[in-house]
């Protein structure tokens, strides 16, 4: 490396008497570009204000490492220990930190390595340490050579996404609150989510959070459907799972080809950190009955505690043990079949005609209300109103699906004729409202029938989705009308969470409503 020329413009510019820690930079941008072909390091002064490193080194799109820098002569070692690099040390697997003299390597947030290239004396003078260069080449190609460690285990992916999503929440924050303009894409898509699904009292620090828990399991849930090539953040929204096609549509206006370049070198991150995951080993046991524990469940209630464990209170997350679900939902499929006369119970897939008000258009082309329609519906319609991570649907769905053993050739039809038309979920916070997707779809899938799949029997159409909504379910379904085009899409999920809660005759109410001393819902 060249480190007598950058020893020179450095030391010109402390002798000037007038450098900042940004003056150096373009020294040191060069060195590390110089030192391996293929590699850029990207300083933008746009992220600083947001609150990222300064230095993003990248090989082609994938990142390899954050350099955070100070000014010469700074203390490192007090520095390392602020709030700042406390948050990236835990958050950013591969990091230095320099005052362009002495540089400090961290990994997953341990110091690994040190160097000096040079003493700081007076007069703007330096004096080179005599291993110097040698220590600062072995640590800047460590640094440079290093690679995503695979991670094998839920835990430590639940905890590492978990870091990552509080750097993504943080640098949404900061820069929502930097925009002046209330045109920008920020505050538009703020106002979207406001209006259309989650009412006035939604607030910009509950917006980068459902912000940056969307991003996080949608990157999950791509990562769990990728099967083949390179995994990255701009192929992730078309890997979604097609039983939720509004986290589709969402994931892509919020973290595609748009997304804010100042949040974009994070999230960068988190995808690149998912593709080296070893997902076989860590969804051997997604979707597999234990007597005991489930493991998607667990894997969110780890994020959720490394994340914010103030939300789980504040939003009365608390997990529903197994053996209660079961006994819940065994009892009301016995009530079905001893009071209601309903032999299948849960299973049953009888419809009933039923009357409703039949909308007509008056003679000034208004709509207007004729007398009554008549319908035909199922007659067993199920709904969890506060639905989690999908833990009682689940198991909902698990029970129906015993009473085909031995005849698994009727499943698929029946899954899209009398199943997925009668059962619903109702869910207000993202994360979980994504887990539950994919957990039911997981199931589904590997119980004999892939939704949007080729294999499905009758149905697997594009169409098809779970009836699990992103919806308040305290808030009353409302008209949404002269919206812009971008909440047009976010409207059609209101739209049919609406419909449900004005139209859909529910028989069977069943789940665990969230619970807490003082409720943060107050619809």
């Amino acid at each position: 490396m060249e480190f007598t020329a950058y020893l020179s413009s450095s030391g010109a510019d402390l002798k000037a008497g007038n450098a900042t820690e940004h003056t150096h930079r373009p020294a040191l941008q060069t060195l590390l570009e110089s030192s391996i072909p293929g590699i850029k390091a990207t300083n933008e002064p746009r992220r600083i204000a947001c609150g990222a490193p300064d230095y993003i080194i990248t090989r082609g799109e994938i990142p390899i490492g954050y350099i955070e820098a100070k000014d010469v002569g700074v203390p490192l070692a007090s520095v390392e220990n602020d709030e700042q690099l406390k948050r990236y040390r835990a958050s950013l697997r591969n990091l230095i930190l320099t005052d362009y003299l002495e540089f400090r390597l961290y990994r997953s947030g341990e110091l690994v390595q040190t160097a000096r290239l040079a003493q700081y004396l007076k007069g703007g003078v330096l004096k080179k340490v005599a291993t110097g260069a040698a220590d600062v080449t072995a640590l800047i190609e460590a640094f440079l050579n290093s690679d995503q460690p695979t991670i094998a285990s839920p835990r430590e992916l639940a905890q590492r996404m978990a870091r990552m999503a509080q750097v993504i929440r943080e640098l949404i924050a900061s820069a929502f609150a930097l925009e002046n303009d209330t045109a920008t894409e920020l505050h538009s898509q703020f106002d979207a989510f406001k209006q259309v699904l989650l009412g006035d009292d939604l607030t910009p620090e509950q917006f980068a959070d459902m912000y940056a828990q969307t991003i996080c399991y949608g990157l999950f849930a791509a990562r769990c459907n990728h099967t083949s090539g390179v995994f990255s953040r701009m192929a992730a929204a078309s890997e979604l799972p097609r039983t939720n096609p509004f986290l589709r549509k969402l994931f892509q206006n919020i973290a595609g080809f748009d997304l804010d370049s100042r949040i974009a070198w994070a999230v960068d991150d988190l995808a690149d950190m998912l593709a080296k995951a070893d997902m076989g080993a860590i969804l051997s046991d997604f979707g597999k009955a234990t007597r005991q524990e489930d493991p998607v469940v667990h894997f969110y209630e780890t994020f959720l505690a490394a994340y914010d464990p103030r939300m789980r209170e504040a939003r009365g997350v608390y997990y529903t043990p197994e053996p209660v679900v079961s006994y819940i939902v065994r009892s009301v499929d016995a009530i079905l079949q001893r009071d209601f006369g309903l032999p299948d119970g849960l299973a049953d897939s009888s419809k009933v005609k039923l009357t409703r008000p039949a909308a007509g258009i008056n003679k000034k082309g208004k709509q207007a209300v004729a007398a009554t329609e008549t319908f035909e519906t199922h007659r067993v319609q199920i709904l969890d109103p506060a639905t989690g991570t999908g833990t009682f649907l689940y198991s909902v769905m698990q029970h129906i699906r015993a009473r085909f053993n031995g005849n698994a050739g009727m499943w698929p039809g029946y899954v899209a004729e009398h199943l997925l038309p009668r059962i619903y979920g109702f869910e207000l916070l993202m994360a979980p409202y994504a887990v539950a997707h994919m957990k039911l779809g997981l199931l589904l899938k590997e119980s004999g029938y892939d939704i949007g799949g080729i294999d499905s029997g009758k149905g697997g159409g594009k169409e098809e989705r779970l009836r699990v909504y992103l919806t308040n379910t305290l808030e009353k379904a409302h008209e949404l009308t002269g919206l812009p085009l971008f909440t047009q899409w976010l409207a059609e999920e209101a739209a049919r969470a609406g419909e449900v809660k004005q139209s859909a005759p529910i028989m069977v109410v069943l789940g665990n409503p969230p619970y807490s001393g003082v409720s943060a819902n107050k619809g």
